[in-house]
């Protein structure tokens, strides 16, 4: 290399001579880089992720997981933001350490509110959330997480209208799944107003309790009002449990007064066929048919009777008496069926 200067006119230029065996190489050495930066534009997207390609700051395209191709820098650049992956904002305390055991740092600024019935409440919420448009969530909004981020913002805002619109009661007891539903609805529709591109996924109540001051009487309050409940869900208990049972017994009862009348209808019939049966035969023969039925019925009668047999040749000089032994004052009988005694 071979500097030249002239003073005198202010002239000064350089003059490179690069050895005779160089020259070759750096024929190669373009074509080289060339390829080199546009192979740079080769990219993978992973399983959890979603490329945004911009050109010249301008996104041009989104690309799914698998590997794709780019201009390389600085004509396109790729973002490749976890869209999977679960996000947390934490509002009313800040984790610290999460252990074991974890700690927190509680900020009463964001947790302390009102109520409907304008008591004081002290309210902590986590919010989870994802990406559901990685553009959108990349571009739209500016400052959109972290500790005075817009999510966090509008989390608080859902989270105080919300419970501003409820009794301290239902809040501390009665609704506090419904809560959990309706902040997570709001913010969804704050952050959808904003384009922000996220989804909220949960929202749950971490700590819902009444200031320090009055924490002990709101205790009673709240362990009087369980035992309430618990006495009324007792009794609802035993309600569905005798009910049923009652109508068990009821029905068995009819079920059983339906057979005792069919049973008696079925008989009564088979009475009236067998007394239709017997007048039939009645008709035919009338005498024998009463003679037969005389003789059946004193065959049922005669046994329980005690019997004298008088012969009516000697029945002139017996004395007639009343047959006391059944009477109060009477001796007992010692055999209540004897056998008939002949007297002649």
């Amino acid at each position: 290399m071979e500097k030249i200067s002239n003073w005198e006119t202010g002239e000064y230029r350089m003059n490179i001579k690069f050895p005779e065996q160089l020259t070759p190489l750096l024929k190669w050495i373009a074509p080289i880089l060339l390829v080199l930066w546009l192979a740079s534009g080769i990219y993978i997207v992973g399983p959890d992720e979603q490329g945004v390609v911009r050109r010249f700051g301008k996104v041009v395209k989104i690309t799914e997981p698998g590997p794709h191709y780019c201009l390389p820098r600085p004509i396109e650049k790729v973002d490749k933001p976890k869209i999977q992956q679960a996000r947390r904002i934490e509002i009313g305390f800040e984790t610290i350490n999460p252990g074991p055991p974890a700690r927190y740092r509680f900020h009463e600024e964001e947790s302390l509110m009102l109520t409907g019935d304008e008591q004081i409440i002290d309210a902590q919420i986590t919010v989870q959330y994802e990406i559901k448009d990685a553009a959108d969530y990349l571009f739209n909004v500016r400052y959109l997480e972290g500790s005075q981020g817009t999510i966090k913002d509008a989390a608080e805002v859902a989270l105080r209208q919300v419970v501003g619109e409820r009794l301290i009661d239902d809040v501390l007891i009665g609704e506090k799944l419904q809560v959990e539903i309706d902040i997570l609805e709001l913010l969804q529709e704050i952050v959808d107003g904003y384009e922000s591109g996220i989804r909220i996924t949960e929202v749950k109540l971490q700590t819902v309790q009444p200031p320090k001051e009055v924490a002990a009487a709101f205790s009673d309050v709240v362990s009087a009002k369980e035992d309430k409940e618990k006495l009324i869900q007792e009794a609802q208990g035993y309600q569905e449990d005798i009910i049923p049972k009652a109508r068990g017994q009821a029905r068995s009862l009819i079920l059983a007064a339906e057979g005792y009348k069919e049973e008696k209808i079925k008989r009564a019939h088979g009475d009236v066929a067998k007394f239709l049966a017997v007048l039939t035969e009645y008709e035919k023969a009338k005498d024998v048919t009463r003679t037969r039925l005389y003789l059946e019925t004193m065959e049922q009668v005669l046994p329980g009777i005690r019997k004298y047999i008088i012969d009516s040749e000697t029945s002139d000089g017996i004395l007639k008496l009343l047959p006391l032994e059944g009477a109060p004052f009477g001796t007992k009988l010692q055999n209540p069926n004897p056998e008939p005694r002949r007297l002649r």
